[in-house]
């Protein structure tokens, strides 16, 4: 599989009430910038999202926003990133920060950020991609959702074969090796390379 040169970040729109949030936005904005990996996200201004899009400027880096059309007052787009991209609609944002990713990571944040994630775990259950995705669990902030897929695991309804394969990190300095790490292991299908390819 390919280096990691670009990895799309979901995030909060806010910054939620505990500030170890920020500070792992902040903290992996500049991680990214510094080991010369390009951010790809939602193209926003606020929250989470600034945070971390505007550490990755502050640290030289490179970043694509990706943002829909109706979304671009609410989220105040950040005018000082490299390459912004107005889309249409929520599904064409997606599958750009996807085509334009070699992995994803998921900071805290809403139902978006959740939306988001879960949508590539279930394309990476089926088959359709082996790039790596990494949970950022600040404080424990994703506990409750790996306890639920281990109960849906503990329940028959993630059955044998369809395993889902994810990677969870505590603490932002360990996110880039363990994703290098990853795509160093990482084994795709034809189908899969199809999917990325845009060809299925």
């Amino acid at each position: 599989m390919a280096p990691v040169r670009t990895v799309c970040v979901y995030c909060g729109s806010g910054f939620g009430k505990d500030p170890a949030f920020t500070r792992a936005a902040r903290d992996l904005g500049a991680a990214l910038a510094e080991a010369g990996i390009g951010l790809v996200y939602g193209g926003g201004n606020v929250g989470l999202m600034g945070t971390v899009a505007q550490a990755v400027i502050d640290g030289g880096g490179h970043v694509t926003g990706i943002i829909p059309d109706f979304l671009k007052s609410r989220e105040r787009m950040l005018d000082s990133i490299q390459e912004t991209i107005v889309v249409g609609d929520m599904h064409t944002r997606k599958r750009l920060m996807f085509e334009r990713s070699d992995a994803f990571i998921a900071l805290p944040g809403g139902i978006g950020t959740l939306e988001e994630l879960v949508e590539q775990m279930t394309w990476a259950q089926l088959g359709r991609h082996a790039k790596p995705i990494l949970l950022v669990s600040t404080n424990g902030f994703w506990t409750p959702l790996l306890t639920l897929i281990d109960h849906m695991l503990g329940h028959g309804f993630i059955r044998a074969g369809l395993e889902l394969n994810y990677l969870v990190a505590e603490n932002v300095a360990d996110v880039i090796p363990m994703l290098r790490e990853a795509v160093a292991g990482a084994k795709t299908s034809p189908e899969a390379d199809a999917f990325v390819a845009g060809r299925l």
